[in-house]
């Protein structure tokens, strides 16, 4: 029978692995210590996801580990010698990592190369999927021409009308703590799948969400502001005159990413991951939809400091994976999206 190890197991990613794996026959072995609660708090808390797959699941074991753990992640990967392992645990804020730099570094690095060196012990022949993240990158995306819409940054030339790809340099930029953390991440799996031949491949991630997010202000943008209008929750928006652009990719589809790549995988391969210029969408104008579906006022204020490293305007070019994975492309509509989530936090 299959085997899966799922990082990250009770998170939005994570959790929807679980699932589509489990119906498709996997057991999935999950690794979540609800490091997220320590975080960010009750609002990060991810108890309810776990119990959900408890309940849900029929080939789910539940592993209460710290990633940062390296003698018992490397004897999970021993004793199971998974097929298939997603690296989907992380420490996911900006904000945070500037307070908690150890904690970050260990988190999203550290424990990477825990999971790389067990994979190649272990289970090298199993596809290495890591969840990284466009913050990669740095701010060098605020460093082409914007030009500023009624509602919106977009950019100024047509030739990133599909937005931001993997050629875009990661040197010389400022990336915020988090970012360089998952960038020395990103690196790592591409060593090993580029000189030890692991098949490894990051997912430079955009905004990924679902009505499964235990969204927080530090993180969790459309989910989060769902959950602040249904909550009578004060929303700030900090810079750029709330006019930053973010594509959005579900969870769902970002499941179906994962199980092409393991279908199919090679090795050292690095592909921007979202929803594409189709899902993209800004502040004010999520701001506005997500009034429109609920009937409802948001009270929100505004910062006139951006956060640090953060990006104006960031549209996933996805044409690299789509080109390598034909089958692949997203099915959860943005409109789609934002409806799922005003109404979960409604009812």
């Amino acid at each position: 029978m299959a085997v899966a190890v799922v990082t990250g197991s009770s998170g939005l990613v994570g959790s929807e692995l679980v699932t589509t794996l489990d119906e498709r026959g996997w057991t999935v072995h999950g690794i979540d210590n609800n490091m997220r609660r320590d975080f960010f708090g009750p609002g990060g808390d991810t108890s309810a996801s776990l119990e959900r797959l408890r309940a849900t699941t029929r080939r789910f074991a539940h592993h209460d580990l710290d990633l940062r753990d390296r003698e018992g992640v490397t004897g999970l990967i021993r004793e199971h010698r998974p097929g298939l392992i997603v690296h989907a645990g992380a420490q996911p804020s900006h904000d945070l990592a500037a307070r908690r730099p150890h904690d970050d570094f260990e988190v999203n690095a550290l424990a990477t190369l825990h999971l790389l060196e067990a994979a190649r012990q272990w289970a090298p022949e199993a596809p290495f999927v890591f969840l990284s993240t466009n913050k990669v990158y740095g701010d060098s995306p605020n460093r082409v021409d914007l030009v500023e819409l009624e509602s919106r940054w977009d950019y100024a030339d047509p030739a990133l009308h599909e937005g931001i790809d993997e050629s875009f340099p990661i040197d010389r930029s400022l990336h915020s703590l988090f970012g360089v953390s998952k960038a020395a991440a990103d690196l790592l799996v591409q060593e090993y799948g580029l000189n030890f031949g692991l098949p490894t491949v990051c997912f430079r991630a955009g905004c990924l969400t679902g009505s499964r997010h235990a969204a927080v202000e530090l993180h969790g943008f459309l989910a989060y502001l769902a959950r602040a209008l249904h909550d009578g929750v004060p929303y700030r928006i900090f810079g750029h005159k709330g006019k930053q652009v973010r594509d959005n990719l579900h969870a769902s589809d970002v499941a179906r990413a994962v199980l092409a790549f393991a279908e199919r995988p090679r090795s050292g391969a690095v592909y921007n991951l979202g929803g594409g210029r189709e899902n993209s969408i800004s502040m004010l104008e999520a701001i506005v939809r997500f009034e429109e579906l609920t009937g409802k006022r948001l009270e929100w204020t505004y910062a006139e400091e951006p956060r640090r490293g953060d990006h104006v305007c960031y549209i996933s070019d996805v044409r690299s994976f789509r080109s390598d994975y034909p089958s692949w492309e997203p099915e959860v509509p943005l409109e789609a999206v934002l409806a799922e989530l005003a109404t979960r936090d409604a009812g």
